[in-house]
């Protein structure tokens, strides 16, 4: 989105790839999900390295900063969609997995239709979560964008720090359920599709 509207930053770093290797961050992709693993048992947060945006190479630069902040979470719910759809082939072309016999075949097709529904669940959830109004994740480009210039400016300086206040509310209860709530929200459309193909 960035290159359609004249930003050829992530292009000219080699960071528009499907090869994960450009994308990892030492500390966010490796050392902190390692160590939450090894001290939890489960992964709570990782991150990538962000895609580089250079928003002065914008035409229209506050409209094309929203644009390119909203098509990640864009592009979460559509592989959500990819996901329901993957799901339906998966059960329609198998039968329900209860009535097939025990063996590596089930095993199999239970494997898909786990990853699958997880891929559902995961995309919508990051989609929401990206979404959250704290930098440095995309909601709160969409906030600064629509502030004055700036306040806006002042709003961006929060940065990196952000992540430090959303693992906080990320364990705030109230907070944690409202995120879940909207989550489990949009996923019932998702349900509610597999239901209808199905």
């Amino acid at each position: 989105m960035a290159l359609k509207l004249g930003d050829p930053t992530a292009r000219d770093l080699g960071r528009l790839t499907l090869n994960p290797i450009p994308h990892i961050d030492p500390i966010g992709s490796i050392l902190v999900p390692a160590i939450s693993l090894l001290t939890a048992g489960t992964v709570f947060i990782a991150w990538a390295k962000p895609v580089p945006v250079n928003p002065l190479n914008f035409r229209d630069m506050r409209r094309d900063d929203i644009l390119v902040s909203v098509v990640g979470p864009i592009s979460n719910l559509l592989l959500a969609l990819a996901c329901a759809l993957l799901y339906v082939v998966v059960e329609s072309s198998f039968g329900p997995v209860n009535t097939m016999p025990d063996g590596s075949a089930r095993e199999t097709v239970l494997f898909f239709l786990k990853m699958f529904s997880f891929g559902i669940s995961m995309n919508i959830f990051l989609a929401v979560f990206n979404l959250l109004p704290v930098p440095p994740l995309d909601g709160s480009h969409v906030v600064a964008s629509l502030l004055p210039p700036e306040a806006g400016e002042r709003y961006r300086q929060i940065g990196f720090f952000g992540i430090f206040i959303i693992l906080v509310l990320m364990n705030v209860p109230v907070f944690r359920d409202a995120v879940l709530s909207i989550v489990r929200a949009i996923e019932s459309p998702y349900d509610l599709l597999i239901d209808a193909l199905l």
